[in-house]
């Protein structure tokens, strides 16, 4: 078996969004050597800024020259594919073979198979290893990581996941971390709705929002939404929950379509689909996804 991916073993990180920024920033704090590459310049200036000790590359290939894993933080599996294969520069081109690729973004996961696939024909390997806990949970290193791939790999990455998570779930082979992370959103995202639905039925008849929250979270309904997101986000209505309506939405249809392209009947899944994009259309893809609230309070 590989040696672990423990520091200061030199990783590329590909994607400093909203939370790939702040997984790097946990990996550099643990010691990892972090060469790091966005389709913004100022995203990297920002970052190697903060983290001198990061080295800014002018593409993913060059970020992956020498490394000895890469990760990417990317907004679609199409963009990931482009970043780690298909694109110019991209970072297959720089890797010694044998090497992992973590797709940490919420990817397809049947797109993930067949990038899986792609890399093995170039002999490099795959995990897929999204995330659940959004921005403040990447800043403290408590993100909970879905890990699909090889066991074998998996164990190699555990040490490297660890610095940005608290719990890595293997999950089976490869595809399966972003399928199970695809369903898990879909649980956040109908929970979240239905809070919601109950605060403005609730709130129309004359209840105090707050106490209902409190009632929620002392009884049956209690749920992350209950506890997380009504009264810092959803009754204040302030939205600023810093996970984008556009990123939810596309998870659900990513779930949506699994479902599809394996057969299994999920009405309550393409509802909710339906109903997520068409938020998004109302209210924008870069809303907080928390502002389902005023899109159901406005219909």
């Amino acid at each position: 078996m590989p040696a672990p991916l423990t520091p200061p073993a030199t990783i590329a990180f590909i994607g400093l969004g909203m939370m790939g920024k702040p997984m790097a920033a946990r990996l550099v704090a643990a010691g990892y050597s972090l060469r790091v590459h966005d389709a913004s310049q100022q995203a990297m200036s920002d970052f190697v800024g903060a983290h001198p000790a990061a080295l800014a590359t002018a593409s993913a290939r060059a970020a992956a020259s020498g490394a000895d894993a890469v990760i990417t933080m990317l907004p679609d599996g199409k963009i990931v594919r482009a970043a780690v294969l298909d694109g110019a520069e991209a970072a297959a081109d720089g890797l010694a073979p044998g090497t992992i690729v973590i797709d940490m973004s919420s990817s397809a996961p049947t797109g993930t198979r067949t990038l899986g696939s792609d890399l093995a024909a170039r002999s490099l390997r795959c995990v897929d290893a999204p995330v659940s806990g959004g921005v403040r949970r990447a800043i403290d290193g408590s993100l909970a990581i879905m890990a699909g791939g090889a066991a074998e790999d998996v164990e190699q990455c555990r040490p490297l996941l660890l610095a940005m998570g608290k719990s890595v779930f293997h999950t089976g082979a490869i595809g399966s971390g972003h399928a199970l992370k695809a369903l898990n959103n879909y649980l956040s995202a109908t929970s979240l709705l239905s809070m919601c639905e109950a605060l403005i039925v609730g709130e129309a008849f004359g209840l105090d929002p707050a106490v209902m929250a409190d009632v929620f979270n002392a009884s049956s309904g209690m749920s992350n939404s209950t506890q997380v997101k009504a009264k810092p986000f959803v009754i204040p209505r302030n939205y600023t929950a810093g996970f984008a309506m556009g990123l939810m939405s596309k998870d659900l249809r990513t779930a949506a379509d699994l479902a599809d392209q394996i057969g299994v009947r999920a009405d309550t899944l393409q509802a909710m689909a339906d109903i997520w994009a068409e938020a998004m259309a109302k209210l924008g893809k870069d809303a907080d996804h928390t502002a389902i609230h005023r899109f159901l309070a406005e219909r």
